[in-house]
Formats: structure tokens, sequence, C-alpha cells
């Protein structure tokens, strides 16, 4: 799940063509199981046996995608509407690198998720061509597959407004300070929603999570894949658990990490109220790390002393904003990736340190716009459309106001850092235009193999409980549970009882015989540089979502 900036509060094979029909699809009728949906299983297995026919045509990427050779690009055609899959079809973007192993060792492809919704996984295959050491041993078996899912980046990408626009700021204080503060966040969220409407109308009620996993079934098929090989972060889990669900038996190795709740009461309304708490603990968590790093930082050698800190520094910021361009829904959307990620803790707490010495450039340039980067402020707009797009098609939001009013000013009372920024980015929903669904019922299917679940206690983004929850309803699955740790996306982090059961789930299909819990990884070591580097300001639960 993601957070991003949005509207006025807070706001990241082997090598050669695939011979065409070497291996066929797996029969849809052997796959999707959602409730009603025999229409869209026949257009999946239509699609899937058509781009089983067709495979991929790799080429070198287009120069302005920055995906250096050797990794490989191409496109996979599947049904805007799969009830209709003679009908209309869109184009999605998908990049590998082969395995680095010999033809004995190779198992296929590995295909990834990492968040959002609006995340891009074109990234992934890097993981190979830079010799990623955590993902070593797991390239040689596995060609590293990402995607641009449906509506973002390369696979016919949606907008909801300007994207300079959109990354204007300063914004409005997200927190309002009384009802005519509220009135204008609701008119800022209905806008949005009507320029969904207007610049993306067309695609909007097929912008799903259940569609996007029939594109990755799709994807599997067009690979020459009979069966799935998949690793999903963050909103990539619930991608993953919906697509285990529809196609159980289309999976081989399915690993999800920092696990979004897939209960239907859960999705999406109950989720992000849940995310306020978590975030709330987290940033407990961090306060506390600066706070014993008072002699580094100076902020204060009591997590009391950093909050009143940041308290007068957002005071200060909606007063004046700074640089002109950095008021308190900036700093929101900054200080966010503290809670989000171990690994920006000594970045968070140098810029500012700095800005608290008497240096507010490291502030302005990492929690203001660039408005000069204008193709990464097209991307920043096009992952906010598409989180709001999937989430508010996916599931019923609450149209009364008096509802969300007063489940965010009770959430708020008690987790002040977020709520009411998140409160606003998911508004739109309420106002939405399209047909709002009803989330499948995740659930063990018949075939679906042992998926490996790896989740800390501690994670604000998706919090421990999700993980429990699709623990249950996959049956024949394992959790590694990270105690005492909160950082999103835990694979990609340095902890040998978790990297080396990742390795052999997807190596050797092993899993322990029952759960197991690892102690954390290492806590983070406060900054020794005094140059900071800029960071995201649109986190995709990389990752991240919602």
């Amino acid at each position: 799940m993601r957070r991003t900036a949005a509207l006025g509060a807070a706001g990241t094979l082997v090598t050669g063509t695939l011979i065409a029909g070497a291996i066929a699809a797996t029969p849809a009728s052997a796959g999707e199981q959602h409730q009603g949906g025999s229409a869209e299983a026949r257009g999946v297995q239509t699609a899937a046996a058509r781009a089983a026919k067709h495979g991929i045509d790799w080429q070198d990427c287009p120069a302005d995608w920055a995906l250096k050779a050797p990794i490989q690009c191409g496109y996979v055609t599947v049904p805007v509407d799969y009830a209709k899959p003679g009908g209309r079809t869109i184009k999605i973007a998908v990049d590998r690198a082969v395995s680095t192993g010999s033809k004995k060792e190779r198992q296929g492809s590995l295909i990834y998720n990492p968040g959002g919704p609006g995340g891009s996984g074109m990234k992934f295959p890097a993981r190979i061509t830079t010799k990623a050491p955590l993902w070593a041993k797991t390239a040689k078996a596995y060609d590293f597959v990402g995607f641009d899912p449906r509506g973002v980046g390369h696979s016919a990408a949606i907008s909801c407004m300007d994207p300079q626009e959109f990354v204007k700021a300063p914004k409005a204080d997200p927190v309002p300070d009384n009802e005519a503060d509220k009135r204008a966040q609701r008119k800022l969220a209905k806008e949005y929603a009507d320029g969904c409407a207007e610049r993306s109308g067309d695609l909007l009620p097929y912008m799903t999570t259940p569609n996007t996993a029939r594109d990755l079934d799709v994807i599997r098929a067009a690979l020459g894949e009979k069966k799935l090989n998949y690793l999903g972060v963050s909103y990539g889990t619930y991608l993953g658990a919906v697509y285990g669900t529809l196609f159980p038996n289309h999976v081989r190795r399915m690993l999800v990490d920092s696990v979004v709740n897939p209960s239907r009461e859960n999705i999406w309304y109950q989720a992000n109220l849940d995310q306020d708490v978590a975030f709330e603990t987290r940033w407990g968590d961090w306060k506390k790390w600066v706070a014993k790093n008072d002699t580094a930082y100076h902020l204060g050698d009591t997590p009391a002393k950093v909050q009143a800190a940041y308290d007068k520094l957002r005071a200060t910021a909606k007063k004046k904003p700074i640089g002109k361009v950095v008021g308190p829904a900036e700093l929101t959307g900054f200080f966010q990736n503290a809670p989000y990620y171990d690994s920006m803790w000594a970045t968070v707490a140098e810029v500012w340190s700095a800005y608290s010495s008497g240096d507010e450039k490291p502030l302005v340039e990492n929690a203001g716009p660039d408005l000069k980067d204008t193709a990464g402020n097209i991307a920043s707009e096009n992952g906010n459309a598409v989180y709001t797009a999937v989430e508010c098609t996916d599931a019923k939001w609450p149209t009364s106001w008096k509802q969300w009013d007063r489940d965010n000013t009770r959430v708020h009372a008690k987790a002040p850092f977020m709520t009411w920024s998140n409160a606003w980015m998911n508004l739109p929903c309420a106002t939405w235009s399209a047909k709002q669904q009803r989330p499948v019922d995740v659930k063990t299917g018949k075939g679906l193999p042992n998926v490996l679940i790896v989740q800390s206690t501690r994670d604000a983004a998706t919090p421990y409980g999700g993980a429990v929850e699709l623990h249950k309803r996959f049956k024949g699955s394992r959790l590694i549970t990270e105690r005492d740790a909160g950082s999103h996306g835990v694979t990609g982090l340095v902890n040998p009882c978790i990297n080396d059961r990742v390795d052999s789930y997807f190596l050797q299909g092993k899993t322990d015989g029952k759960d197991v819990t690892c102690a954390p990884h290492a806590t983070p070591e406060p900054s020794t540089t005094s140059k900071v580097k800029s960071t995201v300001t649109g986190l995709l639960g990389l990752p991240a979502a919602p």
C-alpha cells in the first residue's frame, strides 16, 4: 500500500522471442474461481491462449525508459474488459533480465509487483544486471520479469489532473482548523474525482485488482509459463492474494511480503484507518531512535522533545512556508518516509537537523516539488491516479461525509501524524463516478501450493494483522515474522534468518514445518555524511500503498 502527495494534503526466458504456441496457456476453466465471473473466466482463457500463441517480442528497451541492456522490453496485449475479450485492448509493458545460471538450473520466470496500487515493477530485472547480493541465488534459477500494471507508466497510463498542478506547493494544511477547512478539502476531493472521470473515464470501471490479476495470468501465458512464480510486496501482496484465489492451480511459487489484510471488510476504507494507527506507532519508534542519537542530530534527547520540535517545525511552516513551498502538507509527505522505511531514518533526521542548524536547502529540496522534473511529475501524478482508481473501484466506500468526519476525527485523536492527510487522499472515493465492485473473497482454492508470507510486526503501511489474516485464508501457507521491526518490504533487507528461507523457497520450494519468528534486522546507524541525498516523494511500497 502506498502513500504519496495528493490533492490538498500530503502526498513513490531464454534469450530471444518466445516460440509462438510452444507452451499452451493453462485453461482458465481450471483457474478463475471468482464468483459470478464466468464471462471474465472465459475472457481470461481466450486472452491467455492468444498471448501464449504470440509470445513476447523481446527487444532492447526504448532509450527513454532508462532500462539498459541486457534488460529487454516488450508488450502483452490484454482486453480492457475480460467479459468482452474481443473488444477493446490495451498493451501491458513488460521487461526481463535472463537468469544467470545454467540451463539445468533455470526454473522459469519470476514476476514482481512492488505495490501501490500504481507502482511499476519495471526496475525489478535490474536486480540481476546490478548483481544485487540478496537475489544472486534466486537469479540463477529465474528470469526476473517486471511489468507496468494497467493504467501505469507504459501500460495505457491514466491521469486525473495536470501533473504540474498536481505537484505544486504549498498545499493546504491537511489537519483542519475548522469546518471551512473541511469544506475546502471536500471540494478538492470532488474535483479530483471529477478529473479522473473526465481524463480517464473510459478505463476507470476496469481499473480493479481482479483485472490486474487477470492481466498477470495473461502475462504468465505470454511468457510460456504453465504456472506462475510471483513476488509481491505491499499492495502486490493483495494482487497476489486475489490471483491465488482466482487462479489457485496456476501458482507454482508465491511469496508475499508486507501484507495487505485481504478481508472484504478491510478493503479499502478500513485499511486506511488501520494504517493511520500503525503509522503513529512507527512514528513513535523513529522518535525514540532520534532521541537516542541526539548527539548526532540535536533534535531532542527524549521522544517528547522530538515531537515538540516537530510540532514547532510544523507551526513555523504553516505560518510561513519554508522556501515558499514547504508547508505542513509537504512536511507530512517527507517525514512519512521515516515510518515507512528504516533505511530513511538517518536521511530524514539529517535533513531536519540541517534545517534546525540554519540550512533550509535540504528540506526544501527533499520536501518541496521540482517543477523542472516534468517526467518525474508525470509519473507521480500517474501513480496517484492509479492508486485512486484501483482503490475507489475495487470496493464500495462510504458516501456519507458524516461517517468520514466521525471516523477520521476519532482516529486523529490517537494518531494525529497522518490521519487527515490520508483521509483527504482517499476522499475522492466518496464521489467516485465508476461503479464500485465487491472485493474478491480471498481463500484457498484447489491446487494452491504453499504460499510464503513475510511480515514485520511493526510495519506502518501494512499492519501485521494483514499477514495473520492471509495466513488463515491460504491453507498450508507459512508465515515468517520479523519481530520488533517495522520496515516495509522485509525481503529487501539483510536478515539471514529471512534471506536464507526466501532462497530455499524459490530454489527448492521448501518451507519450514511450522511458522518462524526471526530476530529483527540491524537497527539503522546515524548518518556519517553531511551531504543529504534527495529522497522519493511518492512511496510505492518498494514500495509503495495503500
